[in-house]
């Protein structure tokens, strides 16, 4: 057949094939601006249009493009360059953060716009939950991207050297907004492989046999990768600059699988169909072995043993009873803790798994490359990754091969909330590039970051806390059990720090905790927002609430008097460490914004008649960096145009850390950011970066981007006084030149002269930083809620968050942290889980099944930052990536209590849940007044 579609006013006649959509046709021809993101229409992430109208392009079938015009998000603009109107208002108020769903909300917004004031315009621009029904956002809480909608600015363009604490624009917006950002798959990769995975459809069992002939015979199949093809080597799949932080329970092809969706053969072949056929046709015998997916039933004598065979010297604390990894510890004595108490709080919390839902998937190329010496080929991996220089040192590890033989980078990241501190792809790939010496590629499906990535890791915390009649806090006890899943990546990490700062912001002379992180047969669990101290604070701050309720106290009131104050000593059960320190305290303003919500609210709201209405609060303490180190080195050069490179190797995905790093050089160096450039997340550009987690982006990399700025700056004054035989305190440096005692020197001319002196070294200097000493961020949340007992409809009437952030970078960038942050965490406590059967199986392994915030679901929130500037973080700064997440539970089920009597102690709070509860609440009233 004839076949001909104009996309973006150019004309393609290449045929699609059987079955394949418009979207995978737009990227196979180039057009990378629309993304993959969910594969049923479910994210609009691939949004385009069909003869003006927007579509999901994964479900339109690209057979019916025929004879028609698609226009991509890389064609919106016009033919010179000029932005629509609507590709300017996201720029302008930075509407997005990773980017990965940005194209879709533009092409949406670009229809809505044109048919304004048209027989077509059904009021959409005016009812905004509608109009984005169809587009989801991890990222943002979307609060910004209703202000690109609206036309509202918040970008700015500071003077020289003025970019701290100003609202800087993020470099890569402009390619952002134009599609032309290049994520991990953004690529054309000649003579590309594609690489399919066979996963276990059992939770536990031992591979017998594995026959691959009928695979090899699927016309386009390379090769099949069986556990015979992978090393023996054990390794974890979680990223830490130390590796002994985890257990080594893992290879890269077992003959054990652990769970259901464990990976058990790879395919590579010329297509992804081919692989994906390749995959039917293997054949498998397993020997079923006994499951267990309870934590509990876990540890209990006669339970199955996932890892048997395996022990400390993998660094797992009791292999037969599951336990990966468990901490035990005591100040003082909770007996008579408890003993001293006038009234003590027991109960039992739950959370569950949530997923990650980063837009863009895991997974990686790999490709060869020629060396620059000319000596050969080294192996290049492209991954969707938050640490490219631990995931070198792990294949370099796991493959016996030189650092120089490996290079390890990231494209922009499509969202990452710590589930890409891991090496779940980049393991198997290199093992196919290694043995083909062709290029792989593994991208996963929305259903595979289901049931084949990892989640947050359910927690069960059984809490008991007392405390006097004038409301001081006695004793706090917590057992927490974490089930870390089949495999123990970050589980003994997740379960140590999350009985860290959660007992440590509280004030008690007894404290004691055990905790256990346990193997189960159920997908693994991982690295996530908070690390672990989420699911504890949801359980700490409910029982200080229920404390003070029991008291009769102010909830506020008993908080403020049992929290940390300024300079003390923050002690936990499970130890102290050295090296963190309350270098600046906001608790005090974080608890005073809350008060003055309280009081402010006048409860003007409508509220439906017979509504239950509510307020609660929640508050945090967090580390602003991981224990144990993490390193950051970054470089700053003047080039020979006069212009300054920024080399730093950590990732960017919508956390901001690369315009905080242009602000802080453009302040050291007193210039503008439109002079800087930035080259990142490539393990060729700088010698070691730990990565993008644990909130290290600045308070790490930024301290290591300030330390090498400032020290350019003062070599570069030394240059130009030697050049101009000035005194060096009379040379001034500008935004493109140096004042010299009225002499005008450019940065360009300074450059030639660093060469004509021999002193070329001068004019690049690196800096260096190893996270260690570290402070403390403090957040707190408060909401005002009604909820209908008919129904257990719940509507938040207002969210306000306070965060103590130190010195602000750069407030439109953090408030988007604070606000992606509570609109995250508000999923996790109201709907979001990854559900699993009795055989550990996932069973929403879908955003329509698994229940993402949408537009419609998230509040404004309110966003107020503390007045304190930091003495440990670059120019006073703390982190504010994970800690606005951790208050939001606690504080929403707090509100909860208070409208309704009644303590939920397991999230989600549903709302089939909160109705059942207050229909048995009512029932219990009506039996006691007829007994009566």
């Amino acid at each position: 057949m004839s076949f001909e579609v104009h996309v973006n006013g150019r004309p393609f006649d290449a045929e699609p094939h059987a079955g394949q959509c418009l979207r995978t046709y737009l990227r196979e021809r180039g057009w990378f601006g629309v993304k993959k993101g969910c594969d049923a229409g479910d994210c609009g992430a691939c949004t385009v249009h069909v003869d003006g109208q927007p579509v999901h392009s994964c479900l339109y079938p690209a057979v019916r493009a025929e004879g028609r015009a698609v226009t991509t998000v890389e064609g919106l603009a016009s033919p010179d360059g000029e932005l629509h109107p609507v590709q300017q208002r996201f720029l302008d108020a930075q509407g997005y953060q990773c980017g990965f769903c940005t194209a879709g909300f533009l092409m949406t917004t670009a229809t809505l716009e044109a048919e304004r004031d048209t027989p077509h315009d059904d009021g959409k621009l005016d009812d905004l939950p509608r109009a984005f029904k169809g587009n989801l956002c991890r990222c943002t809480g979307y609060r910004a991207i209703e202000d690109a909608v609206r036309g509202v600015k918040h970008t700015e363009r500071p003077c020289a050297g003025g970019a701290v604490g100003r609202n800087v624009g993020a470099p890569a917006g402009p390619r952002v907004v134009t599609g032309t950002a290049r994520y991990t798959f953004d690529v054309e990769v000649p003579g590309l492989l594609h690489m399919k995975l066979l996963r276990s459809p059992h939770p536990h069992a031992r591979i017998v046999a594995i026959d691959t002939s009928a695979a090899l015979r699927v016309p386009g199949v390379v090769s099949v990768l069986t556990p015979e093809d992978a090393p023996d080597t054990l390794y974890s799949s979680a990223r830490h600059e130390h590796p002994t932080e985890d257990p080594d329970d893992t290879r890269v092809l077992d003959d054990v699988v652990r769970y259901v969706g464990q990976r058990v053969a790879a395919v590579v072949a010329d297509s992804e169909r081919a692989a994906e056929e390749g995959c039917r046709r293997i054949e498998v015998m397993y020997e079923p072995l006994p499951h267990v997916t309870d934590p509990e039933e876990a540890m209990r004598p006669g339970a199955p043993v996932l890892h048997a065979g395996k022990g400390p010297e993998e660094r797992i604390a009791r292999v037969e009873n599951n336990v990966a990894g468990e901490v035990h510890g005591e100040i003082g004595s909770v007996e008579d803790g408890f003993a001293e108490a006038d009234v003590v709080y027991e109960e039992t919390f739950r959370t569950q798994r949530v997923q990650h839902a980063s837009l863009e998937t895991h997974g990686c190329v790999a490709y060869f490359e020629p060396k620059e010496d000319g000596t050969g080929e080294r192996l290049t991996v492209r991954s969707s990754t938050q640490t490219p220089f631990l995931t070198r040192r792990a294949l370099c590890a796991l493959y016996g091969l030189p650092e120089d033989e490996v290079r390890v980078v990231a494209g922009r990241v499509g969202g990452g909330f710590g589930g890409k501190q891991e090496m779940l792809t980049e393991d198997v790939v290199t093992l196919a590039a290694l043995k083909l010496r062709r290029p792989v590629k593994l991208e996963y499906t929305r259903a595979e970051q289901f049931h084949g990535a990892t989640t947050r890791h359910p927690f069960t915390i059984g809490i008991k806390a007392g405390a006097r009649a004038d409301g001081t806090l006695t004793a706090v006890q917590m057992r927490v059990v974490s089930n870390t899943g089949a495999y123990g990546n970050h589980g003994p990490a997740v379960m140590f720090h999350s009985v860290g700062e959660s007992f440590a912001v509280y004030r008690a002379p007894h404290k004691k905790v055990d905790a256990y992180s346990v193997y189960t047969n159920t997908v693994p669990a991982g690295a996530f927002r908070g690390y672990g101290l989420g699911q504890v604070t949801f359980a700490v701050e409910s029982a200080m609430d229920e404390l003070a309720r029991r008291l009769g106290m102010d909830p506020l009131v008993f908080r403020e008097k049992n929290v940390i104050g300024p300079g003390e000593g923050m002690h936990s059960p499970i130890g102290e460490e050295e090296d963190l320190h309350i270098a600046s305290y906001g608790l005090d303003q974080c608890l005073s914004v809350v008060r003055r919500a309280i009081a402010e609210d006048t409860g003007a709201e409508e509220v439906p008649e017979g509504w239950l209405v509510g307020q609660g609060t929640g508050l945090a303490m967090i580390a602003t960096g991981p224990p144990g180190g993490h390193y950051a080195d970054a470089r700053v050069s003047l080039l020979a145009d006069g212009t300054y490179d920024i080399a730093v190797g950590t990732a960017e995905f919508g956390n901001g850390t690369t315009t905080v790093h242009q602000q802080i050089t453009a302040g050291a160096l007193n210039t503008t950011e439109d002079r800087l450039t930035v080259r990142q997340s490539d393990t060729d550009v700088v010698r070691h970066d730990t990565g993008a987690f644990g909130s290290a982006g600045t308070v790490v990399a930024g301290k290591a981007v300030l330390l090498a700025a400032t020290s350019l700056a003062e070599r570069l004054r030394t240059l130009a006084a030697r050049h101009t035989g000035v005194a060096r305190h009379l040379c001034v440096l500008g935004a493109e030149s140096v004042d010299c005692a009225g002499r005008t020197v450019t940065l360009k001319e300074l450059y030639e002269a660093g060469h004509a002196l021999g002193a070329a070294e001068e004019l690049a200097v690196d800096g260096h930083w190893g996270g260690s000493p570290r402070s403390v961020a403090f957040n707190a949340q408060w909401f005002r809620i009604a909820v209908d007992p008919g129904s257990g409809e719940i509507r938040i009437l207002r969210s306000v968050h306070a965060a103590d952030a130190g010195k602000v970078m750069n407030p439109m960038q953090c408030r988007g942290q604070v606000e992606g942050g509570v609109a995250q965490a508000l999923g996790a406590t109201l709907f979001e889980t990854v559900r699993v059967d009795g055989r550990g199986e996932v069973t929403t392994a879908a955003f329509r099944r698994y229940r993402l915030p949408q537009y419609a679901d998230v509040p404004h929130t309110e966003v107020h930052f503390t007045e304190t500037t930091d003495a440990i973080g670059p120019l006073g700064a703390k982190s504010m990536s994970e800690s606005p997440f951790n208050p939001v539970a606690p504080a929403f089920a707090n509100a909860l209590r208070d409208a309704t009597g009644l303590r939920f102690t397991e999230l989600p709070v549903t709302r089939d849940r909160v109705w059942l509860a207050l229909d048995r609440q009512a029932r219990n009233t009506v039996r006691k007044a007829m007994q009566k």
